[in-house]
């Protein structure tokens, strides 16, 4: 029995012990948070005795503390593979100076080895592998001293920079962070840029060690170039790279040589200036560039120079434009051709059997062929219609009187190719293609579209790259009844269209008219009505006579002009062919429509006398399942069929006006004209007595939109021009 209390006060005092340890431990550690565990024995005996929560524990006293010299401890295993297969417990001695004397400032450091570690009284415990402190630590409370580490922290910021490339980096970062301004104008560049040189943890693009990289190189021998493209050299700089030696001069360099290729990618996308600059007539789908699509596909790409090179227009007539450009420069190919003076040269047609043809020889008439790019007979000597015609366009085309004679005035005009008017009129002709779509017709439709060229009067439809089909023009007269140019869909075509005059014809002409001849509107076969607000409302209904033809091509537009059949059949034979109040007339209307219903509709085989045999008195929409793009372009300079370059007359001062404003480089070009919206109050009229009305003047009918294009969805309403240039015949 005496035995029995014997050992139980004796595994009391082990207990006791192994407490006493644990808190002398707890207490070391917590005073020396930046020293390591002491010993792989000292963590296997924490991670083995549950922590007793220490707001419950009370302090340790000295009458707490009594040794029992025959508590045993394991050995402390050195390794994964000898904790697994521990040996017996031994004996182990401690004196009580081991544990209750030794401060805790004196507890053995962490490289102290296991080995060498004091060891306390404990309870058998088994035994367990070594690890290291943060992972013998409970989850909820992780090392101190392991959270402190230096090595422990993100200190990889720089890591992804070269060293070279570091103070460089640094100071990019420093003029973003504070003159990003400086360097870019726009806000969505600013944006851009800062994104992107973040991204790269601000490294240079341009240079790797302070010198210029493959990228760096196209970038800017593209800018060096620009005036290849119709573009200004001077308005792309490129900084001086030899000269930037230090940190500061290259992240500036950097930054400028940014700058230039947003720059030059914006403008060769979109143009040097906004259409609305020029004219209010104008009116083209904006696609302007993403500075974010710019730095990733230039900076990425293998040929930074072809990928910049890409935002210029893909179009065919653009990249001839670029061609005739070089040549004019006089960087292009071939001999340069002279004409000798001589006589005047004039070809006489055949005017009935009364008067034959003269055809007059000079052998100077090869030369006169080369240089007109007339393929056929290269070395007939004889000044025949064909010559004749050229001349006359030639003639044309440098705005002069367009005789057909070679006189000496055109002969000194063919011997100078290299005229700046010239160059300058190309220029604005390349303006021009930038902003058209990229797309000008219909994928799923074989790339169909039609294009209008305003100065050539001429009508093409294309598709698959191909002309399918083309036809003279009427278009507006110059002035405020202008064709507009635009880009839009035709959705329909409407056979026997009713006409329903547009407000500006029926207040500025017809109104007028009524005060003079009460009856005239009858007479000329037109309906007038009168709504209940007082307004007026004049029509022709279809039939042969009705003034839009037999067919009328619908494609809305906030300008309400349209293409159409024509009675004046007589005006095609002219020449210059700008009669319209700002609609275009077609010559041959009813081919025109089978084409485009062909390309919309294949599989039902329309033909031009289908599309007759619905001529009639009662209108007929025709809807086309894919509308049909329709690009109003206006082309005074553009590459012919033949390769020779043809100049047409600036017959509404388009190209004056870009002269003047590109010459004039105002900064504000590329920015948007803001045009007010123009009034449709109707002027004060009072009509005669006498004039009939169709309707006694009780309807209120339809609104001109409606009666125009139809129900539901009316065009929005035009803006930007006045009322007599807006609605259009």
């Amino acid at each position: 029995m005496r035995d029995c209390l014997n050992h139980r006060a004796g595994f009391d005092r082990v207990l006791m012990t192994v407490a006493a340890t644990f808190l002398t431990v707890s207490a070391t550690s917590a005073l020396a948070q930046d020293q390591a565990r002491s010993s792989a024995a000292e963590l296997a005996i924490e991670a083995a005795i549950p922590r007793p929560e220490p707001a419950n524990v009370p302090p340790p006293t000295a009458a707490d503390i009594k040794l029992d010299t025959t508590a045993t401890v394991p050995e402390p295993a050195k390794d994964s593979v000898k904790a697994e297969t521990a040996p017996a417990p031994t004996k182990v001695e401690s004196k009580p100076a081991d544990v209750a004397a030794t401060p805790p400032a004196t507890m053995p450091a962490a490289t102290t080895p296991a080995a060498d570690a004091p060891k306390a009284d404990t309870a058998a415990a088994p035994a367990t592998p070594a690890a290291p402190a943060a992972a013998a630590a409970t989850p909820a409370e992780p090392p101190k001293d392991v959270a402190k580490e230096p090595a422990s922290e993100p200190v990889k910021a720089a890591s992804n920079v070269p060293a070279a490339d570091q103070p460089v980096a640094d100071k990019i970062k420093d003029a973003l962070g504070a003159k990003t301004s400086r360097y870019f104008d726009r806000k969505s560049e600013r944006a851009a840029v800062e994104k992107f040189y973040g991204g790269r943890e601000f490294a240079p693009v341009w240079t790797q060690g302070g010198s210029l990289t493959a990228s760096a190189k196209g970038v800017i021998a593209r800018l060096k170039d620009a005036a290849s493209e119709g573009l200004n050299p001077t308005d792309y700089p490129v900084p001086d790279f030899a000269a930037a030696t230090s940190p500061d001069a290259l992240a500036e360099a950097e930054l400028k040589l940014t700058a230039s290729m947003l720059d030059y990618a914006r403008q060769a996308q979109s143009g040097r200036m906004h259409y609305s600059q020029v004219s209010a007539d104008i009116l083209y789908p904006e696609h302007p560039t993403d500075p974010n699509d710019v730095l990733a596909k230039v900076t990425t790409a293998k040929d930074a120079s072809a990928a910049l090179d890409g935002y210029n227009p893909p179009h065919k007539l653009y990249k001839e434009l670029k061609a005739k450009l070089a040549q004019l420069r006089g960087q292009g190919e071939g001999p340069v051709i002279e004409i000798a003076d001589g006589p005047a040269l004039k070809y006489t047609p055949a005017k009935g059997k009364k008067q034959p043809e003269v055809v007059v020889e000079d052998p100077r008439v090869p030369q006169l062929r080369t240089k007109l790019g007339i393929a056929e007979n290269p070395n007939d000597t004889h000044y025949d219609a064909t010559v004749a015609e050229a001349v006359r366009k030639f003639q044309d085309g440098a705005e002069m009187k367009a005789t057909g004679i070679l006189d000496d005035k055109t002969v000194k005009a063919l011997n100078s190719p290299k005229r700046d008017k010239q160059i300058d009129t190309v220029l604005v002709n390349m303006e021009r293609w930038r902003w058209l779509p990229r797309d000008l017709g219909t994928p799923t439709l074989g790339d169909a579209y039609v294009i209008l060229n305003i100065p050539d009067f001429t009508l093409k439809v294309m598709q698959r790259g191909q002309q399918v089909w083309t036809t003279r023009v009427v278009t507006g007269k110059p002035g405020s009844h202008a064709t507009p140019m635009l880009t839009e869909t035709m959705k329909y075509i409407t056979v026997n269209p009713t006409w329903n005059v547009p407000p500006s014809i029926v207040y500025n002409e017809y109104l007028p008219a009524l005060q003079q001849d009460p009856t005239v509107l009858q007479r000329m076969g037109l309906r007038l009505e009168q709504n209940r607000d007082g307004s007026v409302h004049i029509s022709q209904p279809p039939g042969e006579a009705n003034a839009l033809g037999r067919i009328r091509f619908n494609f809305p537009n906030k300008f309400l002009v349209y293409q159409h059949d024509t009675p004046d059949k007589h005006l095609f034979a002219r020449d210059e062919r700008a009669f319209s109040h700002g609609c275009m007339r077609v010559q041959y209307p009813d081919q025109y429509a089978s084409v485009l219903l062909n390309i919309a509709l294949p599989n039902e085989k329309y033909t031009p006398e289908r599309v007759r045999s619905m001529y009639g008195t009662s209108e007929v929409d025709l809807k086309f399942p894919t509308p049909i793009p329709v690009n109003i372009t206006y082309q005074t300079a553009f590459v012919d069929d033949g390769g020779k370059l043809q100049f047409r007359k600036d017959i509404y001062g388009r190209d004056a006006a870009m002269i003047s404003l590109m010459k004039g480089r105002g900064k504000d070009l590329e920015n948007m004209v803001a045009r007010a919206q123009p009034s449709y109050a109707r002027p004060a009229t009072t009509l005669p007595s006498g004039v009939a009305f169709a309707n006694n003047g009780g309807s209120s009918g339809p609104s001109f939109f409606e009666r125009l294009f139809g129900p539901p969805t009316p065009p929005p309403a035009p803006v930007g021009r006045r009322p007599q240039r807006v609605f259009t015949r």
